[in-house]
């Protein structure tokens, strides 16, 4: 009987989102990117500089909310319970804030001729960007690896992202003529940001339990918050007209280095785990904490950096594409690593 259980467990874990013979919900969020991208290029007017949504007013108001959000829902005080995994939390944070960085300054110093100077910068802000912290945790459990691990890993990268981020960004940018004004821009993300996750922590004794309570509909809020971001950025692009000079070669080669990024650091991971003879469950968490990149995070950072810079949806289209592209990727791997023999309840 329990071979039998385990076995259904095994499938239905296999294929996350199915209910009998009916096929895997799509994601609603990557649906609604695509969504709001082509609404950008249909209607740009609303959401450009000056038009009819107040882009430079609730761009401001959205970073902060989201991060709000954030603080309500991260759980500090379970960290604890993964601390003393200090080879895994070096491994992992390293990937997100030296390996992923160098790989980005390494395509943009050689690949830099190849690509639009937009892209370029996207690359490199991917690249710098903290690893998410829903969809790690999540895909750990799923898979049954060190979820408290994953947890403290996730939210660690979260805080160290406001400050390495921008420091990544002006030292990469900076050596080619770039400047990038550090101590603004961490003042901005430290206000807009910090802020706001700050005041959520400190929400969390009277709000905490009622976020969790309703954690779908705060998620949709969230996501919600994040496309209107998105759709700000891109029809700031349309009407400076940033897509009519490139046409779909951006889409294509940020494509391309999403692919080879994602599949590269997995490798890479996978590689100094077995290395550092990792157990598996450990092995799991530093990977998908240390290959993902948070459009989360990337979005509202980018509003803040960036600001009303024309070719922000240029910049923002390699987080797009490897936020996706992640998902499926990772989705697949939790499926199979859950079906592991050895496998242990998260």
């Amino acid at each position: 009987m329990r071979a039998r259980r385990d076995g259904r467990e095994g499938s239905r874990l296999a294929q996350p989102g199915t209910k009998g013979d009916r096929p895997a919900r799509v994601d609603w969020f990557l649906v609604g990117m695509v969504a709001v991208v082509c609404t950008a290029f249909a209607f740009p007017d609303p959401g450009a500089r000056g038009g009819a949504l107040h882009p430079d007013v609730v761009n401001k108001a959205g970073v902060s909310l989201i991060f709000f959000l954030h603080g309500l829902l991260l759980p500090f005080e379970s960290l604890k319970a993964g601390l003393l995994r200090w080879p895994l939390h070096a491994l992992v944070q390293g990937t997100t804030f030296v390996v992923f960085p160098a790989l980005g300054a390494l395509l943009f110093f050689v690949g830099g001729a190849l690509v639009t100077p937009d892209l370029g910068v996207g690359v490199v802000f991917l690249c710098a960007l903290p690893s998410t912290v829903s969809s790690s945790v999540a895909l750990t459990a799923v898979a049954h690896g060190n979820v408290a691990a994953a947890v403290l890993n996730a939210t660690l990268s979260s805080v160290l992202g406001v400050f390495l981020t921008p420091l990544w960004l002006g030292a990469i940018l900076g050596s080619t003529g770039q400047a990038l004004p550090l101590d603004e821009v961490i003042a901005d993300l430290a206000r807009w940001l910090l802020l706001p996750l700050a005041i959520g922590q400190l929400a969390r004794p009277v709000l905490g339990d009622l976020a969790q309570r309703h954690r779908a509909r705060v998620s949709i809020v969230d996501r919600g918050t994040i496309l209107l971001l998105v759709y700000t950025s891109f029809a700031d692009s349309v009407k400076a007209g940033v897509w009519g000079r490139y046409g779909a070669a951006p889409v294509l080669v940020a494509a391309g280095l999403a692919v080879c990024l994602l599949f590269g650091v997995i490798g890479i991971v996978s590689l100094a785990s077995r290395l550092f003879r990792f157990p598996v469950e450990d092995r799991i968490a530093a990977v998908f904490c240390g290959s993902k990149k948070s459009l989360a995070a990337g979005v509202p950072m980018a509003q803040v950096i960036f600001g009303a810079h024309p070719g922000l949806g240029l910049i923002l289209l390699p987080i797009l594409i490897y936020h996706a592209l992640q998902l499926f990727v990772g989705g697949s791997l939790a499926a199979r690593w859950a079906m592991r023999p050895d496998r242990t309840a998260p």
